[in-house]
């Protein structure tokens, strides 16, 4: 099984935090002058701004915007920050309408010290309470499971398999999955999650960084692909073997890039993804 071979970058998407010394008008026009095929706005970016306009501007730039991110972080010990949670998803939702976003994507978050049980519950009643906003503007919900290392506070889904679980239980086509190979890469039940999630029309997105040997940190040493040790080529065939076609999302937090001259770090980006992914 080998993924189809990339030859330009169309169906490249970068994430602003992924070039995160540069503002988002900044990144808007590197990326366009790059040749880029799509940006995932992170929702810090916006902070201050006309989000529609930024919308209108990214268009302009002939920029696919993939998706808005990031919602979750449902999990909490009282029902007041329950509800901030969820109050907080349903201003991602109307921004990810005023962008002109079709999906978010779900960091869903856990609570130290509370079971995880507990906080799965939390996220499902918490996707649950905002699906009708979310109907209201036609935007998609991808669940992100995140590595196992993160199950403390940032997330209790962990695998493909927990995702897929909370869709399930939820059954509705705008709630799906977005699969991260820096969070999955080393499951034994990859292949097949992949396939069932592909089957069940709910691979919403696919992300793109690779896992540094050794790792100088967990959250913020991530590599560029072919840096580290993740088979990213033959995730993307199961992805595609599975029926997804869309935008190939780097996004790669790295205090390491982050410290250079972020035009060549984009060069790199793109040199990475012709040759590694």
């Amino acid at each position: 099984m080998s993924p189809t071979p990339l030859t330009d970058f169309s169906k490249l998407c970068v994430h602003t935090i992924t070039t995160k010394p540069w503002a988002i008008e900044e990144s808007m026009d590197r990326y366009a002058e790059a040749g880029i095929g799509g940006i995932t706005v992170w929702r810090q970016w916006l902070d201050g701004r006309d989000i529609e306009k930024v919308g209108d501007q990214l268009r302009e730039r002939n920029l696919e915007i993939v998706s808005l991110c990031r919602g979750g972080f449902f999990p909490a010990k009282s029902p007041i920050a329950l509800e901030e949670a969820i109050e907080d998803n349903r201003l991602a939702i109307r921004e990810a309408a005023a962008l002109g976003a079709p999906m978010i994507v779900l960091v869903c978050g856990a609570v130290p010290g509370q079971p995880l049980e507990e906080s799965r519950k939390q996220i499902a009643e918490g996707i649950a309470a905002v699906l009708p906003l979310a109907e209201e503007h036609g935007i998609k919900l991808a669940i992100e499971p995140l590595h196992p290392v993160y199950a403390d506070d940032r997330s209790a889904i962990n695998t493909m398999a927990s995702a897929n679980a909370v869709c399930d239980q939820l059954a509705h086509p705008l709630v799906g999955i977005a699969a991260d190979v820096y969070h999955i890469w080393w499951d034994p039940d990859l292949e097949a999650q992949i396939k069932l999630t592909g089957e069940k029309d709910r691979l919403f997105a696919f992300h793109i960084c690779d896992w540094m040997t050794p790792t100088a940190d967990l959250l913020n040493d991530r590599g560029l692909m072919g840096e580290g040790c993740i088979d990213i080529p033959g995730i993307r065939a199961m992805v595609e073997a599975a029926g997804f076609n869309g935008f190939n999302e780097v996004e790669a937090f790295s205090d390491r890039w982050w410290a250079k001259n972020q035009s060549e770090f984009l060069e790199a980006i793109k040199t990475a993804y012709l040759k590694h992914s």
